[in-house]
């Protein structure tokens, strides 16, 4: 299988925008690991609003632990991954698939908590396949020979799972398709309706809520003519180089306490509250073993990161 140049080059471990400080009273605890904790995130939602739904969990994890976290802000998948996996992040949030990767390159990364849509619900999300409303295209089969828009090849539901889905019914994703890279999910579903692309494939809330929440996309603009598999959610992260204490105060807090619940109760943020770009509820505790399913997805397709 081919796989398309990839757009940015990295140079450097991660390219990043200061987003900001979340600062914390650097009087009332002892720095025992230099400050500030760097957190950043793979790319998945709007290129508008980078890491602003992060900005209440961050808030409280300062609140709570005292620290100073500054988050950054990665030039893609690869930049975010590389500098998770080389210990030039303290705290990530990463796409599953970015994940899996992270984790092959540095085993001692920790998982802690993965995004749950709704209260006491899996930690999980679909893909979609989309076409324009009144496109003949009506499944899988009919994306044969189309000009279909894809997410970055490292994206979990914008190629990794859809890939897996051509392949099963016949169909090479890069041979068998015009395949048109965009930078992110927002593009996949604009690129669909602007005619830019016969299909495409996003994350299922971006679909359902996120871009009509904005304006940005029609009720009945768009048909969804595939889903996948539950997808496990996607998973923040630790590194395995902070101090022990400071680790299982991490793990517990956003296990405890980074839910939409909690933050809205104690003025983190307001309204819905949703604690990610793909507007989760809340992080719950998760093990490795849940990305297992990923891992086979990944050989399946022979991803050339497996």
């Amino acid at each position: 299988m081919k796989w398309p140049a990839r757009r940015t080059v990295v140079l450097i471990a991660l390219t990043v925008a200061v987003s900001g400080c979340v600062g914390g009273p650097e009087d009332e605890t002892p720095v025992t690991y230099p400050e500030p904790l760097i957190f950043s995130e793979t790319p998945s939602g709007f290129a508008d609003v980078p890491l602003v739904p992060s900005q209440a969990v961050l808030k409280m994890l300062s609140k709570e632990t005292g620290r100073t976290i500054r988050a950054q802000v990665g030039t893609d998948y690869d930049a975010v991954i590389n500098a998770m996996s080389a210990g030039t992040i303290d705290i990530g949030a990463l796409s599953p698939f970015s994940y899996v990767r992270a984790k092959q390159q540095n085993p001692a990364i920790i998982p802690v908590a993965a995004q749950t849509t709704e209260k006491g619900g899996k930690p999980g999300y679909r893909a979609y396949g989309i076409v324009r409303t009144g496109s003949r295209i009506r499944n899988l089969a009919d994306f044969r020979g189309r000009r279909i828009c894809f997410v970055d090849d490292d994206s979990t539901s914008g190629y990794v799972y859809p890939s897996a889905a051509l392949l099963e019914i016949g169909i090479r994703p890069l041979e068998d398709t015009v395949p048109i890279f965009k930078v992110d999910h927002e593009a996949v579903v604009n690129a669909v309706v602007a005619d830019q692309c016969d299909a495409g494939f996003a994350y299922d809330t971006m679909v359902d809520r996120q871009m009509i929440e904005r304006g940005q996309l029609q009720p009945g603009q768009v048909d969804i003519v595939w889903k996948s598999d539950l997808i496990p959610g996607a998973v923040i992260v630790i590194s395995d180089s902070l101090p022990v204490d400071l680790r299982k105060q991490l793990t517990s807090t956003i296990r405890e306490k980074a839910n939409s619940d909690y933050l809205r109760a104690n003025s983190f943020c307001h309204g819905e509250c949703p604690i990610s770009d793909a507007n989760a509820y809340a992080y719950t505790e998760v093990d490795d073993s849940i990305y297992d399913s990923i891992r086979a997805v990944c050989q399946r397709i022979q991803h050339r990161n497996c």
